[in-house]
């Protein structure tokens, strides 16, 4: 299994519509292509301009297999929902996941 981990700082204000736009537009989307295990966002509560996503793919290749021109339409599609300059990825990291028997 592979992680993709994203570090997103949004308005503070925006952040639960950020949170809801996020889950409707891009997990909708992804959870269409093969290789998607499934997605935990993380928020701290004393940190509002902070989303950390956590998507769990189950290889490198699955994910990247997804061609650029769709995540570029899913994100057109995502920044207009929600505004330009409302969100921006601060942060970002690929993660293998180990299981030790």
């Amino acid at each position: 299994m592979v992680i993709e981990w994203l570090k997103v700082q949004v308005v503070p204000e925006l952040r639960e519509k950020y949170i809801q736009k996020d889950e409707e537009i891009w997990t909708t989307a992804l959870s269409k292509f093969p290789g998607y295990l499934g997605k935990q966002v993380w928020i701290d509560p004393n940190n509002l301009d902070k989303v950390v996503l956590v998507i769990h793919w189950a290889s490198r290749e699955m994910w990247k297999s997804i061609p650029i021109k769709v995540l570029e339409m899913i994100e057109m599609q995502f920044a207009q929902q929600m505004g330009q300059n409302t969100y921006k990825i601060i942060e970002e990291g690929e993660y293998q996941v180990r299981k030790f028997p």
